[in-house]
């Protein structure tokens, strides 16, 4: 390989960064999602215009103007929803967050949304992304002392691919987690 064919490789990457990061799946640090979470959100909601959590769950419009991180780097088996020990230094990086967030904020509450790849039935990723909210949940909770009123877990399965691709691609198997508490009643 040529130096020009190296300099012009190392200029593309530098141009593109963003190209760079969304290949890693390196866990963010603690630090990396406070600042997603502990903003305002992109929308003001007045007091009489709150919803319950059900009805969040269901407002794609309120969930992009809530405060989020996509977190791709907790690595579940093929068609399991168990965080392997291995896993729960990512899960104390989020655990962290959230302590430092609920500290400032007394009225914090989050939605862990868990998301596949469009691989297999509809229903069984359905039923994947849920188990995988709810087991990163229930590990906040046991493992890391997370108050459980303040979560709050929904599966969305194949329903908001990141990349749109009937095809096997790990940046859609993911946990979003969004700050919601400016939003519900």
């Amino acid at each position: 390989m040529d130096r020009r064919h190296v300099l012009t490789g190392i200029a593309a990457l530098l141009a593109t960064p963003g190209l760079a990061f969304a290949q890693s799946r390196s866990a963010p640090t603690s630090d990396q999602i406070m600042r997603r979470l502990d903003v305002e959100p992109r929308r003001r909601v007045r007091p009489e215009e709150r919803v319950t959590i059900q009805e969040f769950r269901r407002r794609p419009d309120l969930r992009r103007a809530a405060p989020s991180i996509d977190i791709q780097a907790i690595n579940f088996e093929f068609g399991s929803a168990e965080i392997p020990r291995s896993e729960f230094r990512k899960v104390r990086e989020i655990a962290r967050a959230f302590d430092q967030i609920t500290r400032r904020r007394r009225r914090a509450r989050f939605l862990i949304e868990g998301h596949t790849d469009a691989v297999g039935s509809r229903a069984s990723n359905q039923a994947l992304s849920e188990r995988r909210a709810a087991s990163l949940k229930r590990v906040l909770v046991s493992e890391f002392g997370i108050p459980s009123r303040t979560l709050e877990a929904v599966g969305y399965g194949e329903d908001y691919l990141l990349v749109d691709t009937p095809y096997e691609d790990w940046r859609n198997r993911r946990v979003t987690i969004r700050r919601v508490d400016e939003f519900l009643r």
